[in-house]
């Protein structure tokens, strides 16, 4: 009850957010609700004027020089761009959307056969997945399916996982990242499309495995497990993108809560539903969350204040918890959500003048590899734009 009430009192305390307070940044002030829309719809322009080219699908934007990082359909982040038109549409209804989704979307199409990444679940379900949803595409569903033939290839019953990366052999046997829950609800769907039960229980299974071994006792979560893959025993408990393997990297963090969210979504099997309602408990209780809910890059950094925030795990998180808080009549998961959703509008958004075709400022990407550090990327949009559409009450899944 008491951690409830702590909660309760800093969700309150959203109504009054205050960018200005944030350690090293400053505050342009805007001036009101109705510029705050009109600002957050000349971002929205910026993704549909961006130049249609399947080499340079746009994945960040370095504010010093002025240059986006564009990358091919190969790339793991290559559906969000897709993915972001297609939640405009799903927005504004407008047609305009729907044809520049359509024509970024065929740029993914052959990953649908690419079995050299986990990622291919955020590939082809962000983008042919959205398309299927919010334009009954049933072209699309063909795509889907491949692709989770494709991705099934890479799970391993002795490991009872997905296999994440590949690199780094040297040190690594099977290596699964907190991460790869997300690239489940491809293959839930593809179960729900085809009658093919073999989709679900490799989800299901990888769920139940990841539950077991990437948790810590305060439930927040190991980036990397590595298998031994004779034995399927674990080997090492490690980070690739957080301060220490101690630390708890503030995205895999979100990516657990959503992971879990989703998957007791397609099962209602409660414990997921339990795993999920813990991860998001120590997102919000773990006492290093700044007062206006975008958390630092790691919660355990030991330069908070001094150190980047994640506009991005923040945007995941409050898409889960809309979710969440519908499977368990929380009013904290609301709240947090419905206060993120509204600062990010206020406060993240990107200046009209600056040209990217990105929305948000202020995500991080890799730190420990100095890579994206405070910058727009593109899956920060992504779920921001899915948490504002179901704010909106035009998604429940």
């Amino acid at each position: 009850m008491g951690i409830r009430i702590s909660y309760v009192f800093f969700a309150i305390g959203f109504v009054c957010i205050c960018y200005s307070c944030r350690e090293g940044s400053s505050k342009k002030e805007r001036g009101g609700t109705q510029e705050n829309v009109s600002l957050l719809q000349a971002r929205f322009s910026k993704l549909l004027e961006y130049p249609l080219d399947a080499n340079a699908i746009p994945r960040s934007f370095t504010k010093e020089i002025g240059k986006t990082r564009k990358v091919t359909s190969a790339d793991w982040t290559s559906g969000f761009f897709p993915g972001n038109l297609w939640l405009l549409y799903r927005l504004t209804q407008d047609s305009a959307y729907l044809e520049r989704a359509e024509k970024w979307t065929a740029f993914i199409q052959k990953e649908q056969f690419n079995d050299n990444t986990h990622d291919t679940g955020f590939m082809i379900n962000c983008s042919f997945g959205n398309g299927l949803q919010f334009a009954e595409k049933k072209e699309y569903e063909a795509v889907v399916l491949q692709t989770a033939k494709t991705l099934s290839t890479r799970y391993r019953d002795r490991v009872g996982c997905i296999r994440s990366w590949d690199f780094n052999a040297d040190e690594w046997d099977f290596p699964v990242i907190i991460d790869n829950m997300m690239n489940l609800e491809l293959l839930f769907k593809a179960t729900a499309l085809s009658g093919d039960s073999t989709y679900y229980k490799i989800a299901d299974t990888h769920a139940r495995t990841t539950m077991a071994n990437h948790f810590r006792a305060d439930f927040s979560t190991y980036h990397v497990v590595d298998y031994d893959t004779i034995t399927g025993a674990v080997r090492k408990k490690q980070t690739h993108q957080g301060h220490d393997d101690g630390s708890s990297w503030a995205r895999g963090q979100s990516w657990a809560i959503y992971g879990y969210t989703m998957a007791y979504r397609f099962t209602q099997n409660k414990a997921y539903l339990e795993r999920a309602k813990a991860a998001a408990d120590y997102f919000l209780t773990s006492g290093k969350l700044p007062a206006d809910g975008v958390p630092y890059w790691d919660f355990k950094d030991p330069k908070i204040p001094d150190a980047p925030r994640d506009v991005s795990a923040a945007a995941i998180t409050a898409s889960a918890l809309y979710d969440l808080h519908r499977y368990t009549d929380r009013d904290d998961y609301s709240d947090y959500a419905d206060a993120v959703v509204t600062v990010l509008e206020e406060e993240y958004l990107l200046q009209e003048e600056n040209n990217s075709p990105f929305l948000l400022d202020h995500s991080t990407g890799n730190k420990p590899k100095s890579d994206e550090i405070d910058e727009p990327i593109v899956y920060a949009d992504y779920y921001f734009l899915e948490a504002l559409v179901k704010k909106r009450k035009l998604l429940v899944p």
